[in-house]
C-alpha cells in the first residue's frame, strides 16, 4: 500500500479522550510501522464539553461529544476521529462510517465508594453522584433510599465529588482503567440485574466514507467480536429510539459463535424496569437486538418510552 504516511486525528481535550487517542494512534504504528510515519492529534471542542453544568438530557444529549468531530471529518480537516462509543449516535451522518471498533474494554459500570463500603450495605438517605439518566433509573431501583445528585465533568472532577460529601459516585470501570485508576473502585456493578450503556467499554474510529486509504489501515485494528456485541446493543438501542434521554441499558456477549444479548428501559425513578434477552448466531447481531427492542416494548416499555419522554419535557 502507498500514498500517505502522515494523517490527522480529532480528539476531545479531557484526559481519557486523548488517552483513548493516543491507545488507537499507538494501535494503527504498531499495525503499519513502515507506513504511517505521523499521527498529529487536533484537538476539537465539544457542546457536551462547553455545557458541563447543564445535564446531558437539557439540551439533547444525541450528538453532544461528537458532532463538532464529525464536522472536521466532512471538511476534510482530520482524517480519522475517536469516539467512545456509547458517546456516538446510533445514526451515522451521511459520508462517515466507522472504520475499525477495536477490541472491547470492560462494559461494566464501577461504583466508587468515599470510604469503602459497597452499594447495598451504604446507610439510609445516602447521597450518590452520576450524569447519567440510566444510571440513576438502575440505582433506585435497586436501593429507592437513596439521594441521587447529577453531576457532570471529566473522570477526575466526578472523582473529586466525593469530597463534597457524596457517599460515592458511579462511573464507567473503562475509564477509569484506562487513566489508571482502577485501585479506587469499590466494587463492579454488572450482571444480570445492572446493565451498561450501549457500547460501554468500546472505542469507536470514525472516517469518511470514500477515504479507502485510511479505511484499510484502520481494517487492522477493528475487532469483528466486539463489532457484532456492541452492533446488537446498539440496534436494540436504536429501535427503542433511546439516547441520553431515557434510561436503556443494554449488553451482549458473544461466545462460540452464538450472541446473547440483555436489555432494559426504566422509568426516571426506577419504580418500572423491563427487561428481556435473546440470542441467537452471532452473525444475526442486528436482527437480534431488533428483537430484543419488540420484545421490551410489547411487555410494557413503549409505555416507559411514551412517560419518560413527556417527563422530560414538563
Amino acid at each position: 500500500m502507498s500514498g500517505r504516511t502522515e494523517f490527522t486525528v480529532g480528539t476531545r481535550a479531557s484526559a481519557l479522550a486523548l488517552w483513548q487517542t493516543r491507545y488507537v494512534a499507538a494501535q494503527l504504528r504498531k499495525a503499519w510501522p513502515e507506513r504511517i510515519s505521523e499521527i498529529t492529534e487536533r484537538v476539537i471542542s465539544t457542546v457536551g464539553d462547553r455545557k458541563l453544568g447543564q445535564a446531558l438530557h437539557t439540551f439533547g444529549g444525541k450528538g453532544a461529544f461528537t458532532e463538532e468531530l464529525e464536522a472536521e471529518l466532512r471538511n476534510g480537516s482530520i482524517d480519522f476521529a475517536v469516539h467512545s462509543l456509547k458517546d456516538l449516535p446510533t445514526l451515522l451522518p451521511a459520508g462517515l462510517v466507522l472504520g475499525a471498533i477495536p477490541v472491547r474494554a470492560a462494559a461494566a459500570d464501577a461504583f466508587v465508594s468515599a470510604d469503602g463500603t459497597k452499594l447495598d450495605d451504604l446507610p439510609q438517605g445516602a447521597r450518590i453522584g452520576t450524569s447519567s439518566l440510566r444510571r440513576t433509573a438502575q440505582l433506585l431501583a435497586r436501593r429507592p433510599d437513596l439521594q441521587v445528585e447529577s453531576i457532570r465533568g471529566n473522570v477526575q472532577t466526578r472523582l473529586k465529588k466525593i469530597e463534597t460529601g457524596l457517599a460515592g459516585v458511579i462511573l464507567a470501570r473503562a475509564g477509569l482503567d484506562r487513566l489508571g485508576l482502577a485501585d479506587v473502585v469499590t466494587e463492579d456493578l454488572a450482571g444480570a440485574d445492572w446493565l451498561p450503556a450501549a457500547g460501554q467499554g468500546a472505542l469507536a474510529v470514525q472516517c469518511r466514507a470514500d477515504d479507502t486509504e485510511m479505511l484499510a489501515l484502520l481494517a487492522a485494528i477493528h475487532d469483528e467480536t466486539t463489532a457484532r456485541e456492541v452492533g446488537a446493543e446498539r440496534a436494540f438501542l436504536n429501535a427503542l429510539e433511546g439516547g441520553c434521554q431515557v434510561p436503556v441499558g443494554a449488553r451482549a456477549e458473544v461466545a462460540a459463535g452464538r450472541l446473547h444479548l440483555r436489555g432494559l428501559i426504566a422509568s426516571l425513578d426506577g419504580t418500572e424496569v423491563v427487561r428481556g434477552e435473546v440470542a441467537g448466531a452471532a452473525a444475526d447481531w442486528e436482527q437480534l437486538g431488533r428483537e430484543l427492542a419488540a420484545q421490551i416494548l410489547a411487555d410494557g416499555g413503549r409505555e416507559i418510552w411514551t412517560a419518560v419522554q413527556e417527563g422530560l419535557e414538563v
